[in-house]
């Protein structure tokens, strides 16, 4: 072998550099960080649909003698986790995806470290699980986002890497691949609606991370389907207004759901300037009364993520056609309260039952109605068609369907860019950039001052 070594040198070279400490530890810690996402994630599952059911159980069915305690539970909870996310782990408010793409647009590592950090995971994973708790409309997916780019943010501080863009995207990926058990809809949520501007250099590292968390992902829960399986086909030749109407009124809706939260956001960030945890609280408490009494006029289906609801729909069972509007206002309400929780299984909810409702007009299978009206929504809300189609074929197991969910998607998506220009996430992420460089330039002035006195 010492032969061959000395007529190749390149080998020699090659042996030594996997020999290296400086090598393999980064890329070792990089690996464990991925795992841990994965990990991390199914736990985050486990608890959130544990408290959802905790709630259920603890209101009893719709009409019983505790119909009355969601009046006390929800609000009491929205006040609660508002006031830990304000005093104790700022910044965790709302989905977490903004943060992340915050964070990726930051380059000061103290800016980043207010958006992205193991405090953060620990408060995100614990008020979004008390959010489901008190019957918040809201959902884990996009925390797991947050989540995940802040392990793998605090991995790169362990490990010396250096590439903290591409690290907070491919953390943001797996967290998406290990919420959902949607690898490829990981991929595809980091190059359109992560990156924006993608970096061909960030190739390996977000699949190294897809593949590794959905490994520890699927090594704890299997391979699964979030929604079940869809066995329905789409007819183009009877289903073609049906796709139409999923996508423009679909994307029409969303495109509101995005105004009314950027609008409604941003004036109680103004209103709430110079007295900012009392009325922060009287907001969260307002808000958590309108969603409960939205969640008792709707016989208790518009609590929590939606998540039943939407599978039901998907299964073949007729929503009531007023459930994707109550969820509707519940998922607004939730989104402007100052709670950490996330909008992508609520919308998901809302586009399912828009589209059962339109199902029923056109007379077609509520199955593929439901799967359209997702599309034509989520695309509307995020504007971001490709992630919306590829999420929604993933998570239903079925691809006979691909060209009418990617209609759909594109018609959601063009719907809601005439309405709203902004992209939600990336307009929220705007106000994190903002704070950002005004604690920064408040700490620059504190200094000059100190050093001027």
């Amino acid at each position: 072998m010492a032969g061959v070594s000395r007529r190749y040198p390149m080998l020699r070279r090659t042996r030594a550099m996997w020999v290296s400490r400086r090598v393999w530890q980064p890329r070792l810690v990089f690996w464990i960080g991925a795992l841990a996402i994965g990990l991390v994630s199914v736990g985050f599952a486990v608890l959130a649909d544990k408290a959802q059911d905790l709630f259920h159980a603890l209101t009893g069915a719709p009409g019983g003698w505790r119909w009355y305690l969601p009046l006390l539970l929800t609000p009491a909870g929205f006040v609660f986790c508002a006031w830990m996310a304000s005093a104790f782990f700022p910044n965790s408010q709302g989905s977490g995806i903004p943060q992340a793409i915050a964070a990726r647009h930051l380059r000061d590592d103290d800016d980043r470290t207010y958006l992205l950090s193991l405090k953060m995971v620990a408060g995100k994973i614990g008020l979004t699980i008390v959010g489901l708790f008190c019957g918040a409309s809201i959902g884990r997916e996009g925390p797991t986002v947050q989540v995940g780019a802040s392990l793998m943010l605090q991995a790169a501080r362990w490990g010396g890497l250096t590439q903290a863009r591409g690290l907070i995207l491919a953390g943001s990926a797996a967290g998406i691949a290990a919420a959902f058990n949607t690898p490829l809809a990981g991929i595809v949520f980091a190059i359109e609606e992560m990156g924006r501007t993608y970096e061909a250099r960030t190739n390996g590292l977000v699949l190294t991370a897809v593949i590794l968390a959905g490994l520890a992902s699927l090594g704890l829960l299997g391979n699964y389907t979030y929604f079940g399986v869809s066995h329905d086909t789409v007819s183009f030749a009877s289903d073609a207004g049906l796709i139409v109407a999923c996508g423009v009124i679909g994307g029409a809706l969303g495109a509101a759901f995005s105004v009314l939260t950027l609008k409604a956001t941003r004036r109680i960030r103004r209103w709430s300037r110079y007295t900012p945890l009392r009325r922060t609280l009287l907001i969260a408490a307002v808000c958590g009364f309108v969603v409960a009494a939205v969640g008792l006029a709707a016989g208790g289906l518009t609590f929590g993520t939606g998540y039943a609801q939407a599978r039901s729909a998907i299964e073949g069972t007729p929503l009531p056609w007023y459930f994707f509007i109550a969820k509707f206002v519940a998922g607004v309400a939730t989104g402007i309260a100052g709670i950490p929780g996330g909008i992508f299984a609520p919308s998901l909810a809302v586009g399912a039952g828009l589209g059962s409702a339109l199902g029923v007009l056109f007379g077609s299978s509520a199955g593929i109605a439901a799967l359209l009206g997702m599309a034509g929504y989520f695309a509307g809300v995020v504007q971001a068609p490709m992630t919306a189609f590829v999420i929604i074929l993933e998570m239903t197991g079925n691809h006979d369907n691909v060209i009418a969910l990617m209609c759909a998607s594109m018609l959601g998506y063009g719907t809601a860019r005439m309405i709203s220009h902004e992209p939600l996430y990336h307009a929220l992420s705007r106000i994190f950039i903002a704070d950002a460089i005004r604690r920064k330039r408040a700490e620059t002035a504190a200094s000059t001052q100190v050093e001027a006195a």
